[in-house]
């Protein structure tokens, strides 16, 4: 049985889409990697693909996605909400089918060291690939971004893993690496206050005392006229979506404030949303073989 992953890089870019849609071609085009899904926002300037493959075929898309977003997104003219460092910002693999942790670190390594040769990237492997407990949060790379990074990477504690320690000139540094299935999840208030959704955002956060694998911050939407509890959910089985949703609730109707949707960037595992049905719905003696397609699949 051939071993499956999923992939969601995340590049920065999200206000042009014709550009996002020239590096999903060129990483179709590259092999036999699936392009499962593509979510843009403006507000954040970013994009997260999802994709899913074997090794091979998510070696080759990875390349076609150093080799094209280096050449199309300059980060010295970009501007967003969200914290960003790279073109290609974060590259992460996660084993699906098959495949254990271990085998997804080898595959971020490979990809890691070969982008680092081709496209002289600074390269740090993060989360379950990383090689210092400096480098396991995604975070703590990141902080400072691509106009500070420059700095920061001369430093021998954060020499980067693979390629020069000097970050490239428009693509910035990029951090690969291999973890469990992360769900980003966002949650929408109806205020313009800026303060209310950072107070959230460091009341649930794992860094501020909060859920122990929540990352959360307050982002401005500025199109909408709103703001956002930005949001990943590192282990959604420990930390479920509906656990977070009510403590976003709770704490925004301590500042008057409604929630006027949520959103999920990217795919999430059944699995998540089961537990919030479980959990709202009250059914007793919940089982994920009730739902028809689940015993439908068992049964064949």
């Amino acid at each position: 049985m051939a071993k499956i992953y999923e992939s969601v890089p995340n590049i920065s870019e999200g206000r042009r889409p014709e550009i996002v849609a020239e590096i999903v071609e060129a990483m179709k085009a590259a092999g036999s990697a699936v392009v499962l899904d593509v979510s843009s926002d403006a507000d954040h300037n970013r994009s997260v693909l999802t994709l899913a493959g074997d090794e091979e075929g998510l070696f080759a898309a990875s390349m076609a996605l150093f080799e094209t977003a280096s050449k199309r997104i300059d980060l010295r003219a970009h501007k967003g909400e969200h914290p960003r460092m790279g073109a290609v910002d974060v590259l992460p693999f996660i084993p699906v089918r098959g495949a254990t942790m271990a085998d997804a670190t080898a595959l971020a390594r490979r990809v890691g060291e070969e982008a680092a040769r081709r496209f002289g990237i600074p390269i740090f492997l993060y989360a379950e690939s990383a090689t210092a407990d400096n480098r396991k949060l995604l975070p703590d790379i990141r902080k400072g971004e691509f106009e500070k990074l420059a700095e920061k990477i001369a430093r021998p504690e954060w020499k980067p893993d693979f390629g020069p320690s000097v970050i490239h000139p428009s693509a910035g540094v990029t951090a690969v690496g291999a973890r469990p299935f992360l769900i980003a999840y966002n949650i929408n208030l109806g205020t313009n206050d800026l303060a209310v959704a950072e107070r959230i955002g460091k009341a649930i956060r794992m860094s501020s005392g909060g859920y122990r694998f929540v990352q959360a911050k307050g982002i401005p939407l500025e199109g909408r006229g709103i703001v956002q509890v930005s949001m990943n959910l590192l282990d959604f089985k420990k930390t479920p979506i509906h656990r977070v949703f009510e403590t976003v609730r709770s704490e925004a109707e301590r500042h008057g404030v409604p929630i006027v949707g949520s959103e999920i960037v990217g795919l999430v595992p059944q699995d998540a949303l089961l537990a919030a049905a479980e959990h709202y719905l009250r059914i007793e003696s919940f089982s994920p073989s009730l739902v028809f397609e689940n015993r439908l699949e068992t049964e064949r």
